[in-house]
């Protein structure tokens, strides 16, 4: 008799390659995981701890409570006034980046000789690093002899005092951030041209202009985009630092103070790292809150063309 031999079952061998190539993924994520715990998840964990102390960054924390929060609403007027501050500009700056963004993207999709030198030339602006673009800016909005009041020498408008003004300092921010909005413009680019042909095909036939086409193919079939640029323009904005941090540093009195700014003065001038992480905490939760309020209210006007047609 035949000495027997082990068949291996069709799926054992399928199950063991899995495993090893499961055991081979890992290793690769590895360094990542080790990074995200190290320097991401660590440093979170700290500030959260930190947030209920009271520590300079040289002795040993001091656990207080909740005393940093108490303090941040009820007895810290810079709390307020860099929070005022910073919705202000997030106020001015949100919607003419979403405005402008997306009408220069409708004219950078069209198929015009040159085009893709202008599409480079929008999007280098938001390349360039914010200490270079704050640099430059300073310059253009200098009252001697910067570019801005010279052109609107040219029409008789007496010179502005742009960056010592308490009027005009933080429109002077806004002004010089939307220069910065190529990063949005390739973003809608690549959502235009996503947008089937055949829907305009049709709409031509049935005699919509061009209006028409816009509102309702355009715009529908570019809402997630929209939305998308809504939610990163609110989580960055809140977060601007850069600008008036190298411009103004938060003058003139206070009127460009943004919340970024305070945190990092609180922690690294005054030394209340215990405190700033508070403030740190306070932002997260505000911008937390404000983009689920912008997921629940996007549900009313985003279109999701799978999602409609599966629901139907």
């Amino acid at each position: 008799m035949a000495a027997s031999s082990k068949v291996m079952r069709p799926g054992a061998r399928g199950s063991r390659l899995a495993r090893r190539e499961a055991v081979e993924g890992y290793v690769w994520l590895l360094p990542w995981i080790v990074g995200f715990l190290a320097f991401t998840i660590g440093p979170l964990g700290a500030s959260l701890y930190l947030g209920f102390t009271d520590w300079n960054g040289v002795e040993s924390p001091q656990w207080i409570g909740l005393e940093n929060y108490t303090s941040l609403f009820t007895s810290d007027p810079l709390f307020w006034q860099s929070l005022k501050v910073t919705f202000l500009f997030a106020a001015m700056y949100l919607p003419l980046s979403l405005l402008i963004g997306f009408t220069l993207a409708l004219i950078m999709n069209q198929s015009i000789a040159g085009i893709r030198i202008f599409r480079t030339l929008y999007y280098l602006p938001s390349v360039v690093s914010g200490v270079a673009v704050a640099v430059l800016w300073w310059f253009v909005f200098n009252r001697d002899y910067g570019v801005l009041n010279w052109l609107l020498g040219l029409f008789g408008i007496p010179p502005v005092d742009w960056l010592q003004s308490e009027f005009w300092a933080l429109p002077a921010l806004v002004i010089m951030e939307l220069w910065r909005v190529g990063g949005s413009i390739i973003i809608y680019l690549a959502g235009l041209q996503g947008i089937p042909t055949e829907l305009y095909d049709s709409a031509l036939v049935d005699g919509a202009g061009w209006w028409r086409r816009l509102w309702y193919i355009t715009i529908p079939m570019m809402s997630p985009t929209i939305f998308f640029n809504l939610v990163m323009g609110i989580i960055g904005t809140l977060q601007i630092f850069t600008q008036a941090y190298i411009i103004t540093q938060g003058g003139p009195n206070y009127a460009t103070y943004f919340y970024a700014l305070n945190i990092y003065n609180t922690a690294f001038s005054a030394l209340r790292l215990g405190y700033a992480s508070a403030m740190a905490w306070v932002l997260f939760v505000i911008i937390l809150l404000l983009t689920l309020v912008v997921f629940r209210w996007g549900k009313a006007w985003v279109y999701y063309a799978g999602e409609k047609e599966t629901r139907a």
